[in-house]
């Protein structure tokens, strides 16, 4: 992915001046793409990589390159096919008496991040299109993305988010010979245009609050200057470093996490009591009545379950920020759900891989899983020009002094 200022790097480097030099440069990518698949294949074939004779067991052997002109969406693109020395090398992303070529890669992408394996690709393609790619040719082509997802998880942000959640979601992943439960956290914004987005995706070890400074430092060469609002569910240390990185974010935890932890360890037959007492802190008019609530239920349940009413003592400020902000801003903030959505998106396709050979591995699925689910958010958020008017008045100093 080539963000905004490599772009015009890009332009002013080849001097771009019209559509046909960009469909020109077009073409040299994709020639470059797939000349590299070419040789892909052909190193599977023979069994090692070129000029790696340690590796070689076989008397056969790379034999230069043939010429071919295929025809693509960007024109005619001219390619060197390598030959082996025994000629018995059929390439098979472009069959011989093929001479026309779309789209493959971009197919391809498409698939794995809908939860396809490269198995299942390459079978696809030999059903659908008569040929079969190798696994191993598909998993280079993948490996091709890894710019740019350092790209995007590097990617200039806006200077404003209204509200940022912050979750995590957990994976299997092979380290040092071991499986292990690696911890990926993910963080949404919604810029003052009301519009939804992921900031990024960060594999990480542990939760502290210096592991999280240092991921709100990294916001801030990014160009975040300020966060009007976070969500988070009991990160460890995360009020510490936001309080540190964003001393005027106000933190809400979110209220519905709150309630399931509550309710763990309630016995079916209270269940559903205990429940409605809780609602009836949490859907208060005001944060006055909610305490009047909340002393009503420890007077009723701390007998029985004295935990409940001491966790949410003990994180009782955090819990009712949302009592600051009108009604429309209380129904974004009050949960992570819109960020656990995400999450559901992302289990959608990784369920198909219940162990990933490395982070790098993960993070490129969940970077094409990540691009196809965002680019259906096309709309702002619900109200939202009722919802900016309100945070104009309520953070208004803010807004003016940060924007310019």
């Amino acid at each position: 992915m080539l963000d905004e200022k490599k772009i015009k790097a890009l332009i002013k480097g080849k001097k771009l001046k019209n559509f046909n030099d960009v469909n020109n440069l077009l073409k040299g990518f994709s020639k470059k793409l797939i000349e590299a698949m070419l040789d892909s294949e052909l190193t599977d074939e023979l069994g090692y990589e070129k000029h790696d004779y340690s590796q070689k067991k076989t008397d056969n052997s790379r034999n230069g390159f043939s010429s071919k002109q295929l025809n693509s969406e960007f024109g005619k693109i001219g390619i060197e096919i390598p030959r082996d020395r025994k000629g018995k090398f059929a390439p098979l992303i472009i069959p011989k008496g093929s001479r026309n070529i779309g789209g493959i890669e971009e197919k391809v992408l498409m698939m794995y991040s809908r939860g396809m394996s490269e198995r299942d690709i390459a079978e696809y393609f030999r059903e659908l299109y008569g040929y079969k790619l190798s696994a191993q040719s598909i998993s280079n082509l993948i490996s091709t993305i890894t710019e740019d997802v350092v790209n995007w998880q590097n990617r200039p942000l806006h200077s404003i988010y209204a509200v940022v959640f912050l979750d995590a979601i957990v994976y299997k992943v092979k380290r040092d010979g071991f499986i292990q439960n690696v911890a990926v956290y993910s963080m949404m914004g919604i810029n003052l245009e009301g519009r939804k987005e992921i900031i990024g995706l960060w594999v990480g070890d542990n939760e502290s609050s210096k592991y999280w400074l240092r991921l709100l430092n990294e916001l801030k060469t990014r160009g975040v200057k300020d966060i009007l609002i976070c969500c988070v569910d009991g990160l460890k240390g995360f009020p510490e470093a936001i309080n540190a990185a964003y001393p005027e974010t106000d933190i809400q935890k979110c209220i519905v996490h709150q309630v399931r932890n509550s309710l763990k360890f309630v016995p079916y037959k209270n269940r559903q009591e205990l429940a409605n007492d809780l609602k009836a802190i949490y859907k208060a008019n005001s944060e006055e009545l909610a305490q009047v609530e909340f002393d009503n239920f420890k007077e009723k349940w701390d007998n029985i379950y004295p935990y409940i009413s001491k966790s949410w003592k003990e994180n009782w400020t955090e819990l009712m920020t949302y009592y600051k902000y009108p009604s429309e801003i209380r129904r974004i903030i009050y949960t992570t759900n819109p960020i656990e959505n995400f999450h559901r998106s992302l289990r959608k396709v990784t369920k198909s891989k219940p162990i990933f050979p490395s982070d790098k591995s993960l993070m490129k699925l969940l970077y094409l899983v990540t691009k196809n689910v965002v680019s259906k958010w096309s709309k702002p958020i619900a109200k939202w020009g009722q919802i900016y008017s309100q945070l104009q008045i309520i953070f208004e100093e803010r807004l003016i002094n940060k924007e310019m």
